[in-house]
């Protein structure tokens, strides 16, 4: 299979899992960092993997046996292939351990008196890597990585000048060290993206010590992620047994009308994000939390989210940001058991402040987030 080919059916496998992302939910607003920050996960690459033959040591191994160069070429490049299984230890550091094939690599020389040498190595072995993660943005990481490999190497020679080795078929298992850096982008909490180049210290069974790369492009998809939480089932009341005809039917009570309810909070937006971000925080899913809980007893009709910001930065980014904050503020309420068709959203960026703009203090204030709750509760005899 060509590269071209492989990285047709990695679009493939990337194309279906977004597809299955978008069915599963219903907004790419990150609810679950606690569980992306300690999930197992999977992952497969692919790519170009480069690796550097020394011309020199065998164009000199050559000489000292009285032959002479007249020909030598060699291809230093092939496919790679990555598999690996990893646990996210928190935001910013991951374990990762994997298999890989690197693929073969050649070279072919001539010399005089019709004199041919010919050989070939590959590589294939497992690897458990440390892994470092710096977001740059709530989707996009840089990766650096360090870790070790122990690698399984073939080298076979053939020809007529086999510099009186007898020896056609090496193999050599060996530990080494490997270092990579790379970008992720994810797609969702769940689907991500890399694109990364790793250096892989080598031995080549013969004695020879050198470097191998890969430059490679891998799906990544962590497993279990938790489903949104449904509404307690209610069971229905069983019907009441039919009144004797010889009884007087009793008088009907007569109750009073449920109290119609209208509850607005205001949340301080630093009290649920971190600055510029639309993920709750710890904190802020308490506070959420706390609400659901006074909700307690009433009849819910709808709820109402309204972002709000200040008035740093232009119309567009502010109304953005506002809508995003009350898209995670819903998203939660969902997780949480409201049924996601009685929760609303509405960004109003900076268009409706409640303080001075101009003052550090004012604009803390215009930062918020309110969530209305309309509904009727029980009244009580």
């Amino acid at each position: 299979m060509t590269i071209a080919h492989t990285l047709g059916a990695l679009g493939v496998m990337t194309a279906s899992l977004l597809a299955a992302q978008a069915a599963q939910a219903q907004d790419n607003t990150f609810i679950n960092p606690d569980w992306a920050n300690s999930a197992w996960y999977i992952g497969a690459g692919v790519g170009q993997s480069r690796a550097n033959i020394d011309e020199p040591r065998l164009r000199a191994s050559l000489a000292a046996n009285g032959e002479t160069v007249t020909g030598f070429s060699k291809d230093q490049r092939d496919t790679g292939y990555k598999l690996f299984v990893g646990r996210q230890l928190n935001q910013y550091f991951a374990v990762e351990a994997g298999y890989f094939d690197l693929g073969k690599f050649d070279f072919k020389s001539t010399t005089s008196g019709n004199g041919v040498l010919n050989g070939e190595a590959s590589f294939r072995g497992v690897n458990l890597d440390l892994l470092g993660q710096l977001p740059l943005s709530q989707r996009l990481s840089l990766l650096g990585r360090v870790g070790m490999h122990y690698t399984k190497t073939n080298t076979e020679f053939s020809g007529n000048r086999l510099l009186g080795s007898t020896n056609t078929h090496a193999s050599e298992r060996k530990l080494n060290a490997k270092l990579g850096l790379g970008l992720e982008y994810k797609f969702s909490e769940a689907l991500a993206l890399r694109g990364e180049v790793e250096r892989y210290r080598l031995n080549d069974a013969v004695g020879n010590r050198g470097d191998a790369d890969l430059y490679s492009i891998s799906l990544v998809y962590k497993l279990g992620r938790p489903a949104s939480a449904t509404p307690a089932y209610q069971p229905v009341p069983a019907a009441l047994p039919p009144i004797s005809e010889t009884m007087p039917a009793p008088v009907a009570e007569v109750k009073p009308a449920p109290a119609p309810v209208s509850e607005k909070v205001s949340f301080a937006s630093e009290a649920l994000f971190d600055f510029d971000q639309s993920t709750l925080k710890p904190q802020g899913k308490a506070a959420l939390d706390q609400l659901l809980g006074q909700l307690t007893g009433m009849d819910l009709e709808v709820i109402v989210t309204v972002g709000h910001t200040d008035a740093v930065g232009s119309d567009a980014y502010n109304q953005k940001l506002s809508q995003r904050r009350a898209e995670a503020v819903k998203a939660y309420l969902v997780a949480q058991g409201v049924e996601t068709n009685r929760v609303y959203t509405e960004g109003k960026g900076e268009t409706q402040p409640v303080a001075d703009n101009t003052s550090a203090a004012g604009r803390a204030k215009n930062r918020r987030v309110t969530v209305e709750v309309v509904g009727t509760r029980k009244v009580m005899r």
